[in-house]
């Protein structure tokens, strides 16, 4: 059953055994008259398989979207409404954590220069089910952990968190967001980065902080 401590012992979830449609002698005969085209077959449907299909990220829309916080933080992990919004943002939920695509990143959410907490267990609902996209603890650690490879989003975390992200809105305040990676300022909308291994991420409404944090010692193993 999921909870907020992590497990170590995880069940990694294989993929579906790939099976040709032709009979032997007809897969024999493709092989020696198209000179290994059987072969390139194969591993194009193993390689989809694999990763999961498509590379194509998913941007969360907010319309909808059940269970919106809409008062000041700190913002509360919204347990109740969490089964409602895990079909919208095209994440699923798991009976446990699967480990074939696993990476971290850090987060650090400020509302006029001050830190507000990112609580532990988003995208967690107790003895029922756990998200791809989650967190353990209130360290700020993203956890993307997920059977296939395939692109998770800043906005499909927010959303399971039940905080409104876009260009202009973090929650209720939609006076323009900052944001940056690494240290670098970006521009666009903060709910479309593509998370990737590693990141330092600051999100950012009213006043910024006085320092903009450009890194992040992960723990050991993360």
């Amino acid at each position: 059953m999921p909870s907020g401590k992590k497990s170590r012992q995880q069940r990694r979830v294989a993929p579906p055994p790939v099976r040709s449609q032709h009979a032997a002698p007809s897969r024999r005969t493709l092989w020696l008259g198209a000179g290994g085209a059987a072969v390139v077959i194969v591993v194009i449907v193993l390689v989809v398989v694999l990763t999961g299909g498509s590379k194509k990220p998913f941007y969360a829309s907010y319309a909808g979207l059940p269970g919106l916080q809409t008062g000041a933080p700190p913002w509360s992990r919204d347990m109740d409404t969490l089964a409602g919004r895990v079909p919208l943002l095209h994440l699923d939920a798991l009976a446990q954590e699967a480990l074939a695509f696993h990476i971290h990143q850090h987060l650090d959410v400020y509302v006029n220069g001050k830190h507000v907490t990112v609580p532990a267990g988003i995208g967690i609902d107790d003895n029922s089910f756990i998200t791809e996209l989650h967190t353990h603890s209130t360290d700020g650690v993203m956890h993307v952990e997920s059977a296939v490879n395939r692109p998770y989003t800043l906005g499909q975390f927010f959303g399971e968190w039940g905080v409104k992200l876009t260009a202009s809105c973090l929650g209720r305040y939609c006076t323009g967001v900052h944001w940056w990676v690494d240290g670098k300022a970006q521009t666009g909308d903060p709910a479309h980065l593509v998370l990737k291994p590693h990141q330092e991420i600051v999100v950012a409404v009213g006043k910024p902080p006085a320092k903009i944090p450009s890194s992040y010692t992960f723990p050991p193993g993360e």
